[in-house]
């Protein structure tokens, strides 16, 4: 495959990636906010839908175009590069680890509720934990983002 072509696929990984991540938390916390159930509960079960098919299609490009960009490239395992995959994993560990038990808890809350129910304090709670961790689940890809395109000297 073409260095080109890699290099296409990578920055595509990017940009689902990164803009499902900052989009969906907009809409969810939008959604959050107008303490509408239905809307709340429609926002939740689509920010779990969007993280399967956008946030895991781009993390599988990411991996799989970048590693085969720096074997194809011969980048060197660079100090900057290290700390990309250290971040990227972190991210990882976030999502998978605090971000969609989260999302799943809140939808798992939400689904027996009438239409007319009042949303329970506990979902609140868990919004913010949800808000908190997906802060820093966006804060890290961009700075595995600026590492890729400054590639500094650390």
């Amino acid at each position: 495959m073409s260095v080109g072509l890699l290099k296409t696929l990578h920055l595509l990984g990017v940009v689902l990636f990164l803009g499902n991540i900052i989009v969906t938390a907009f809409w969810k916390v939008m959604a959050d906010r107008t303490r509408d159930l239905a809307v709340i509960r429609f926002a939740v079960r689509a920010t779990n839908w969007a993280d399967v098919f956008f946030t895991f299609g781009g993390v599988l490009l990411l991996a799989a175009a970048g590693r085969a960009l720096a074997a194809q490239t011969g980048i060197p395992e660079l100090p900057w590069l290290r700390w990309s995959y250290g971040l990227f994993a972190a991210t990882g560990l976030l999502w998978v680890g605090v971000l969609i038990p989260l999302q799943r808890a809140q939808a798992k809350l939400l689904a027996p509720l009438l239409r007319d129910a009042e949303i329970p304090a506990r979902y609140w709670r868990l919004a913010l934990a949800w808000a908190v961790a997906g802060t820093l689940a966006t804060l890290l890809p961009l700075g595995t983002a600026w590492l890729m395109t400054v590639k500094p000297s650390l």
